[in-house]
């Protein structure tokens, strides 16, 4: 399991830190891996329509195929939607 986000990697650091996540966060600055895997497009924010992070998860098996996709995440109650799904 791995978390990428745009985040330069000293924030990361201490976002990782902080909730004391057991996986390596990687750094996505040009957001390519974000876009090749849908998690970069137009969303709605204070009503108006930009371009930016959506939240997703996505699953991809040993094998190196995906095998689920999470769009629009909501922190309550993800963490055991992900873990059945890898179940």
């Amino acid at each position: 399991m791995v978390g990428v986000s745009k985040d330069a990697p000293e924030a990361q650091r201490k976002f990782k830190e902080k909730y004391q996540l057991p996986f390596p966060l990687l750094s996505d600055p040009d957001q390519k891996v974000h876009e090749a895997y849908g998690a970069f497009g137009e969303k709605t924010m204070y009503g108006k329509k930009v371009k930016g992070t959506l939240r997703t998860t996505v699953v991809i098996g040993p094998d190196g195929r995906i095998r689920k996709i999470f769009s629009n995440v909501k922190v309550d109650g993800h963490a055991q939607k992900v873990l059945e799904a890898l179940g």
